[in-house]
């Protein structure tokens, strides 16, 4: 308002795209935030000027600072950012850095060239003397580098350089891919693309096997096949190439007599197509005399070893494709859970549920006690999440009038990762009017027994100690006593919160201080229960205060309708008895939102919108709720990464 000049920055071209910082100076007596409200400003005006980036000052031993600040910083980091620390006083080392922090910056190095060796005390002295570093006594005069000023000559030589476009960099392979790589020329100066559009194959190895299963050795069938598949092994013979192709079906053996081209170009992982007679070995195998092969892709990277595998875990699970190359069973894992993941589909269908797809972008996180991913919607300068669960969705439809509804889809959940959990998993949750937490759980147990014989042939679950009998009805047991006989003392919903500290506290259950009775039985339950449960086994009847989406109990207001089903040490699904009274909702999720609001990431939002509609009469529903990924674990004894494809 006075007109006075506070703050300055200042800026010169930095490329074709940039802005860097040449000046910044501040009145001491000008308002907090003053700097800080100037670069705003740049950052808001500089697409104006189509300035791409924006480089503010550098920092001088920023890494120092940055690591030496982390937990685990050995003693050499911590005495080196102690020493630069106290030179901080005097100079402008840490301040700088910490000014330009906040900002939030990509931090990449600053380098300094100059012409030759000897000029190097030269320029550190100017660089320091710009900086502030050195004394006034210290600067080198101007007339030491007067010869440096910059004329037209070397402006048209800098615009030159930006008008030239970089060059690609050179890709560093390894030997072995560029071997294969060399290969490809000489496929394609014989006349044969390595990928080609197509290949016209009129049978798989299962067909030939089921066909041809009992052949003597050394039989010709006169049966031409066109196969196709992926070299995995590979004998030479000198006179004959044996070779064992594999596609989705199973693998089979194919022989070559004096194939040069086959010898010098084709290697372990590479797609072929074949044409020729099924026949047997001399041994008795069942093998295809080739008589014309083309490749169909040429793989340039090595395979791991057939019989070793992948062994490290992690690259397993990082690429997937080749663990499933390489090893048959994670393969056949994948086959499994489509067949699965079919049968309940197909359950539900016969049931006449109707699947929907709800909204994976939600702007309130409902529907589960757990933390949301964020994300933003340009297009409405809005905030958003990734689903955490469809359930407010599907209650909607609930409330439309749509009786028997589900969807199996992705949820997100930003928490853990472990042998059981994964932040992005499968999940179904079906709901039916009419229906309680007691048909549910019959509808629960068809689900898995039919997904078991769609998978194994049989409702069983292979696990490692080998196979469980699911057949048949599955005990129901309470929350209380569950967690009663694990005590060794009766547990009720009258038992008193410090008798329930007290129990935790003996058997080693670490509770927190705010939880309420009905918060330190679960806790209790997690702990001493659910790991050790077996056989799947339904788990009734919990506190109500943990669980806000569930009609409570029709005898004991306390509890809720509800139950999990848990098996093998790990919850596979669960259910309830779903609240349909809008202002009970209305008041539990109220209470949520207050948790929420005080700092608790995980609680749930009040969603508005879903309590108008709720307001609108959603008939008496059970739903349920499985977790996809759980339910393979369940049938074939993996952990949750084997079981992502």
């Amino acid at each position: 308002a006075t007109g006075q000049l506070r703050g300055l920055l200042s800026f010169v071209p930095w490329g074709r795209r940039g802005l860097s910082l040449d000046l910044m100076r501040r009145d001491r007596d000008a308002e907090n935030g003053l700097t800080e409200y100037l670069v705003a400003q740049v950052v808001a005006e500089a697409g104006r000027f189509g300035a791409q980036r924006i480089s503010l000052n550098f920092a001088m031993f920023r890494a120092v600072f940055a690591a030496g600040e982390r937990i685990g910083a050995g003693p050499v980091l911590r005495a080196w950012r102690a020493v630069l620390g106290v030179f901080s006083r005097f100079f402008q080392l840490e301040s700088l850095y910490r000014s330009n922090a906040k900002y939030g910056p990509e931090w990449v190095p600053r380098y300094v060239c100059y012409t030759s060796a000897r000029r190097l005390p030269r320029v550190g002295s100017v660089a320091g003397a710009l900086e502030g570093f050195l004394p006034t006594s210290l600067r080198p005069s101007r007339r030491a580098f007067a010869h440096d000023r910059v004329d037209e000559d070397f402006v048209a030589r800098v615009r030159e350089i930006e008008a030239e476009e970089p060059p690609e960099a050179a890709l560093r392979r390894p030997e072995q891919v560029r071997v294969r790589i060399a290969k490809l020329d000489r496929l394609r100066e014989a006349g044969i693309d390595p990928y080609p559009p197509g290949f016209s194959r009129d049978t798989t190895v299962a067909e030939i096997r089921a066909r041809h299963e009992e052949l003597p050795p050394d039989s010709h069938t006169g049966h031409r096949v066109r196969l196709a598949g992926r070299v995995v092994a590979v004998r030479d013979l000198g006179g004959l190439v044996f070779a064992r192709v594999r596609d989705a079906s199973g693998e089979v053996q194919v022989m070559l007599s004096g194939d040069a081209l086959w010898r010098s170009t084709v290697d372990l992982g590479d797609q072929v197509g074949v044409s020729g007679e099924v026949v047997t070995s001399r041994r008795g195998e069942l093998s295809v005399r080739v008589a014309e092969w083309t490749v169909t892709a040429k793989c340039l990277h090595p395979l791991p070893d057939k019989r070793k595998g992948l062994l490290d875990p992690e690259t397993r699970v990082r690429r997937r494709y080749l663990d499933l190359i390489v090893n048959p069973s994670a393969g056949e894992l994948v086959r499994v859970r489509g067949r699965a993941v079919r049968a309940v589909r197909d359950l539900l269908h016969a049931k006449e549920f109707l699947e929907v797809e709800t909204p994976m972008l939600q702007s309130v996180h409902g529907g589960a006690h757990a933390r949301p991913f964020l994300t933003h919607l340009n297009a409405y300068d809005q905030r958003m999440y990734l689903r955490i669960a469809p359930e407010l969705y599907l209650k909607r439809l609930c409330v439309a009038g749509v009786e028997r509804v589900f969807e199996l889809n992705r949820n997100f959940r930003n928490e853990g990762v472990d042998a059981t959990h994964n932040p992005e998993f499968s999940m179904l949750e079906a709901y039916q009017a009419y229906g309680d937490y007691h048909s549910m759980r019959q509808l629960m147990r068809s689900l898995i027994q039919a997904a078991a014989v769609a998978a194994h042939g049989a409702p069983v679950a292979r696990r490692a100690d080998g196979e469980y009998d699911l057949s048949g009805d599955w005990p129901v047991i309470t929350v209380h006593d569950a967690v009663s006989d694990a005590f060794g003392e009766q547990v009720t919903p009258d038992t008193e919160l410090p008798v329930l500290q007290r129990l935790c506290r003996q058997a080693g259950v670490p509770v927190g201080e705010d939880a309420g009775p009905g918060e330190v039985v679960v806790a209790a339950f997690e702990h001493l229960v659910e790991p050790y449960t077996v056989g799947p086994t339904f788990y009734a009847d919990y506190p109500r205060e943990t669980s806000p989406l569930t009609r409570q109990h029709r005898e004991d207001p306390r509890l809720a309708e509800r139950w999990d089903l848990i098996a093998f040490g790990a919850e596979i699904g669960t259910a309830y008895t779903e609240l349909t009274d809008p202002l009970d909702q209305r008041e539990r999720l109220h209470a949520q939102s207050l948790r929420a609001a005080s700092g608790d990431i995980e609680a749930m939002e009040l969603d508005e919108d879903f309590l108008t509609a709720l307001e609108h009469g959603m008939p008496p529903t059970g739903g349920l709720g499985l977790g996809i990924d759980r339910l393979i674990m369940m049938l074939t004894g993996t952990t949750i990464r084997q079981t992502i494809t």
